[in-house]
């Protein structure tokens, strides 16, 4: 027989819009009722309708009422009932000629690409779900009581702890608890810090790389921030051209999407800059953990912890679905931050943030990003080798750090490359999609092959794919 969404006692009993109405009392109104559900195919064959009890309390009856109309209907022949198998409408109860049939069936998703080489997401099937689970219940078990009330906008002081200790020696942020706050990701952060209007705690314009995320600006043009675009090479962004912006947001460790990291005297000339205007620098420290031909870059904001405003999250490194993040924050601004977050932690799960924070303390986070930094290695030097055999012509940059490189196609051919990818099940993203609208074209054509998310068995498909669209040499 077959089965449908309606198996779901609780849904069925609210969706079967059943009217109790007309001569006889409710018993003889629920015979009608349910009899004219399956006359009309509303009810289709084969579908399981629920226990009494669940169908009584629903309606607002005795279940003795239900039981007795579900035992006419069965005696009827417009149901059948079966041991450990439930009462369903009849396969024998087909509805009236010309009646009106809803069929009833489960919602089918929409079928993504079959190979998906974008940029930005991390490996889901890697998700550390044992290790994760483990800690959520150690977690769980130790939180006091206090934790399972109203949570601190600022965050759970056991992950502040935490991410304190970690940044530090991980990144070499210099911080302590009390000037971070944790948040649901570095838009969450953005929109925090610009508010909408004059009300934010930063204000505009801010300097941005001239490649980088459209969503980002977006959001700072949603506040009403205007964005000004800086020019890369192969030092990073040119901040020797900032001006009188008041805040610049920068990518230094790894830039998005092009590759490679602030150049270090550009890195103490941007330190210098806001010094001098007092303006701030936002850093996006999108991936630092991932590195591997080269010894890991530390953190813009030890150089002046009172000038740059540092942010991240575990969306790269364990999972988006978290909604985990965090600023690190000179001591001037943690006030005004925590009074646009308002009184109400609603963003992350006061929960997660324990299970984040014991996830930390006892070594699994270290041990995980280990584990997927080998893994993301192994995957692009697989990208590097099929390259290399198939499409020799292309060169590949980007490659010490990250989850992405970066494919130099020749002139002219990344529109049409991207548009062939598309057809052939391919999802990637073109280096044009990252340009400021204001920014010059210097990067050229290229493509934005991320390397992390295929499954580990799709990843040698989705690299043939991938040779497949690229432009001849």
């Amino acid at each position: 027989m077959r089965e449908s969404w309606v198996n779901s006692a609780e849904r069925i009993g609210a969706d079967l819009h059943l009217e109790l109405s007309g001569p006889g009392g409710r018993r003889a109104a629920l015979i009608r009722a349910l009899r004219e559900a399956v006359r009309s195919g509303r009810l289709a064959p084969g579908t399981r309708l629920p226990p009494y009890r669940s169908l009584a309390a629903d309606l607002g009856v005795a279940r003795n009422t239900v039981a007795d109309a579900y035992a006419e209907l069965v005696a009827e022949g417009w149901l059948t009932a079966r041991q450990g198998s439930g009462t369903r409408v009849a396969d024998r109860a087909e509805p009236l000629r010309g009646a009106v049939r809803t069929p009833v069936r489960t919602p089918v998703r929409a079928r993504g690409p079959r190979h998906d080489l974008r940029q930005g997401a991390p490996d889901a099937s890697s998700f550390p779900r044992a290790a994760w689970a483990a800690a959520y219940r150690r977690a769980l078990q130790a939180a006091p009581s206090e934790a399972f009330g109203p949570g601190d906008p600022a965050g759970r002081r056991e992950v502040r702890e935490a991410l304190a200790e970690y940044l530090a020696r991980a990144r070499g942020v210099r911080t302590e608890p009390d000037r971070i706050v944790v948040c649901s990701g570095f838009a969450h952060a953005l929109r925090l810090l610009f508010g909408q209007g004059a009300g934010g705690v930063l204000r505009g314009p801010v300097g941005v790389e001239a490649y980088g995320l459209g969503f980002h600006r977006e959001l700072l043009a949603t506040a009403g921030v205007r964005t000004v675009p800086l020019p890369l090479d192969e030092d990073g962004a040119r901040v020797d051209l900032l001006g009188r912006e008041h805040a610049v947001l920068l990518t230094p460790a790894h830039q998005f999407p092009t590759g490679g990291p602030l150049h270090p005297e550009r890195r103490a000339a941007v330190i210098d800059w806001s010094r001098a205007r007092g303006s701030m620098v936002l850093e996006d420290d999108y991936d630092g953990e991932f590195r591997y031909d080269r010894r890991p870059v530390g953190a813009l904001q030890g150089l002046d912890p009172e000038r740059v405003i540092h942010i991240g999250s575990v969306s790269k490194s364990l999972s988006p679905a978290l909604r985990l993040g965090w600023m690190v924050l000179p001591e001037r601004y943690v006030g005004p931050v925590l009074a646009a977050k308002g009184e109400r932690e609603a963003w992350a799960s006061v929960l997660d943030q324990l299970a984040l924070a014991e996830f930390i303390v006892s070594g699994a986070y270290d041990r995980h990003v280990r584990r997927m930094r080998q893994r993301y290695r192994h995957r692009r030097d697989r990208l590097v080798a099929t390259l290399a055999a198939h499409a020799p012509h292309v060169e590949v940059t980007g490659l010490a750090a990250g989850l992405h490189a970066v494919l130099r196609l020749p002139p002219g051919t990344e529109r049409s490359t991207v548009k062939a990818a598309t057809w052939q099940g391919v999802a990637l993203d073109g280096l044009a999609a990252f340009r400021h609208p204001q920014g010059e074209p210097a990067a050229g054509d290229g493509l934005v092959v991320g390397y992390a998310a295929p499954a580990e068995h799709a990843y040698g498909a989705a690299l043939e794919a991938l040779c497949a669209v690229l432009p001849p040499g």
